[in-house]
């Protein structure tokens, strides 16, 4: 077994509005139902921000962030089964459900009403080392282990729950917000027939053209009409105004899918927006199975992610870069 130093590098997040500050912290101690992971990656997320800007505004403080975490099980707790030490896993944003309130018997353990978060309430992977439950830790396919798979995670896994959202007939695809999520979900729905149609900020060409080089039917900005209507939109970005702008350009029976766990608010619209059976639903957390459903799915579909990679003391110009958006694709953290 590895020798541990007794003190690890970690990105600490102390007060809402202020950078992350590189500290030097105790390594973490598995608890009876936890593993040891040391960090190979740690995917930057749109969450983080929203953690950090104070609009999620129950974090853990001090709080390591980061829920998008590729790693090695070093070390495993007395009753943990399934995981032994050199495995490699990936640790998603739900780190805990209680399995007795009434969300998690009927099978919507991403609704549980004393759920933990990675990065949020539990301290997740902007470190050199993360402890995590093993049974919410997914084992990763040979293809998908490296740092490259930091993204799936979460923006695969999010972008995956809310991609399987739409009805399974719908062909015309819109995705609001070109970013991490969206540049795997591409990947996914033109290997199966689908059509997407990306759109991006006014005057993003660079994300368009990205959109177009992984097989976009079509790109522009918010402002334009597609040339098709849409049979269901996923809006990645999160901002309210994009929700009546996609049921604008949107088919009777669309779902207009809002994917973020974070949104500015809706203005109003009129009522024949809606008509004509659209449904406007959001998506919370992930259960287990999204993870090994789409964990399966990858071993038929070939996904590539996107990323740029950050040193672990790069965190604050990765979480700039990621809120100016000159992001193309997914930022990772490589301790």
């Amino acid at each position: 077994m590895e020798k541990l130093p007794e003190k690890m590098r970690a990105m600490v997040f102390e007060k809402p509005g202020e950078p992350l500050h590189l500290k030097e912290v105790a390594i973490p101690k598995p608890g009876p139902n936890q593993v040891l992971v040391k960090v190979i990656a740690c995917g930057v997320c749109r969450t983080d921000l929203h953690i950090l800007d104070g609009e999620l505004n129950k974090p853990k403080l001090p709080l390591i962030p980061g829920h998008e975490i590729v790693g090695s099980v070093i070390k495993t707790g007395d009753q943990v089964s399934g995981i032994n030490a050199g495995d490699l896993v990936g640790v998603p944003w739900v780190g805990y459900t209680c399995g007795h309130c009434k969300y998690c018997k009927a099978g919507k353990e991403n609704l549980c009403e004393n759920g933990e978060f990675t990065g949020y309430t539990v301290n997740g992977g902007y470190a050199e080392y993360t402890v995590a439950d093993y049974r919410y830790c997914f084992h990763l396919p040979l293809a998908h282990s490296g740092p490259e798979a930091a993204p799936l995670l979460c923006a695969g896994l999010i972008g995956y729950r809310s991609y399987r959202m739409a009805d399974p007939s719908a062909v015309n695809i819109g995705m609001y917000g070109f970013g991490a999520a969206a540049h795997i979900l591409i990947q996914v729905a033109n290997q199966q027939g689908k059509k997407v149609f990306a759109f991006t900020r006014p005057g993003d060409t660079v994300s368009q053209q990205f959109a177009h080089s992984l097989g976009a039917f079509w790109a522009g900005d918010t402002s334009q009409t597609p040339p098709e209507q849409l049979d269901a939109a996923i809006l990645f970005a999160p901002a309210g105004d994009l929700v009546p702008k996609a049921l604008q350009v949107s088919d009777k029976g669309a779902s207009i899918i809002c994917g973020g766990i974070h949104m500015s608010d809706i203005p109003s619209f009129s009522y024949d927006l809606l008509w004509g059976e659209r449904i406007i639903r959001s998506v919370a957390n992930l259960t287990r199975n999204d993870g090994r459903d789409f964990f399966e799915l990858l071993k038929n579909i070939n996904v590539k992610t996107e990323t740029e990679f950050f040193k672990l003391e790069d965190a604050n110009q990765a979480l700039d870069k990621l809120r100016k958006g000159d992001i193309n694709g997914a930022a990772v953290l490589i301790p």
